[in-house]
């Protein structure tokens, strides 16, 4: 049985907060508090965080520098798996999903960059359910998470790879940081005070 399930048509919206939006970083911590707290994680419960990409690519880099900045704020809600220095990517993808498979009851979330059209460049996501790495440039990865986050960062459609070699390293540093601020302050936000919400999402059976 998969650890993860794609993500359904019934999941509601992702939530969009482009990265030249006044208060981007606030609205990226209230969206991503709520996600949390209608979660209901319990303490014990394995918490991680997936930052999928690479380094050799500028425009696929939005994951392994936002874990990175992560660890460099020495953030501890989340286990963080992919940083520059140790990429979780295309080749070892399955290698890490099949660690924490082996976790008792895991929550997982996925972070990578992606393409999109020219109006949503700059935008990041917030998001129910799995994505699915790679599908941007064709390539067939199992889906990963329960919640995701992903950054446009630039157009896609056409030489998918040309255009990730050739993404402008401003556009993803700042995603980068706005996610991984916005993270850390989100659960130091849920930790101070951990009331949950109501909603539809559960502690995975």
């Amino acid at each position: 049985m998969p650890l993860f399930s794609p993500r359904h048509h019934t999941n509601p919206a992702p939530v969009k907060i482009h990265i030249e939006e006044k208060e981007a970083l606030g609205k990226f911590v209230s969206a991503f508090s709520k996600k949390l707290r209608v979660c209901r994680l319990v303490p014990d419960r394995p918490k991680i965080l997936v930052c999928i990409g690479t380094d050799r690519s500028t425009g696929d880099s939005l994951g392994p520098i936002t874990g990175t900045r992560l660890t460099e704020i020495n953030h501890t809600f989340f286990k963080v798996l992919g940083t520059l220095e140790t990429p979780v990517h295309a080749t070892n993808l399955a290698t890490y999903l099949k660690v924490i498979n082996e976790m008792h009851d895991p929550f997982v979330i996925a972070i990578d960059a992606c393409l999109g059209n020219i109006d949503n460049v700059g935008y990041i996501n917030i998001g129910d359910g799995a994505l699915k790495p790679g599908a941007g440039v064709n390539k067939h990865l199992p889906p990963v998470g329960h919640l995701h986050i992903t950054g446009i960062v630039n157009v896609g459609g056409f030489m998918e790879y040309f255009v990730l070699q050739n993404t402008r390293l401003n556009i993803v540093m700042k995603m980068a940081k706005i996610i991984s601020q916005g993270i850390h302050e989100a659960t130091q936000t849920v930790l101070a005070d951990p009331k949950p919400v109501s909603g539809r999402y559960k502690k995975q059976t």
